[in-house]
């Protein structure tokens, strides 16, 4: 079974805590260009849903950023949730290069 996520393009002027009221959680997507990140969205309940399937450093993710016209494999790097709510505040996801 192959784990899939859709994300969006961060908007710049919006804070990450009016992002969480709307029920979209903030990520950010590493080494996809190099040493270039990417600020990404990612809607709260299709994050949870697929983080019941994961294991932090393991689990090869499909990313799909239909604003940027990108696809890749990704693993999940860092998640964090708040303390004692168990609410997702922010992921963390590092490219994975395709094996030739």
């Amino acid at each position: 079974m192959s784990l899939s996520i859709e994300c969006k393009k961060r908007p710049e002027n919006i804070k990450a805590n009016a992002l969480r009221r709307e029920g979209i959680i903030p990520a950010t997507l590493y080494g996809h260009d190099g040493t270039e990140s990417m600020q990404l969205t990612v809607d709260q309940k299709e994050a949870a849903l697929m983080l019941r399937d994961v294991t932090v450093d393991e689990t090869i993710i499909d990313v799909n950023i239909p604003d940027l016209s990108w696809n890749g494999q990704a693993v999940v790097k860092e998640i964090q949730a708040h303390p004692w709510k168990r609410n997702l505040i922010h992921l963390s996801f590092c490219y994975v290069k395709p094996e030739a």
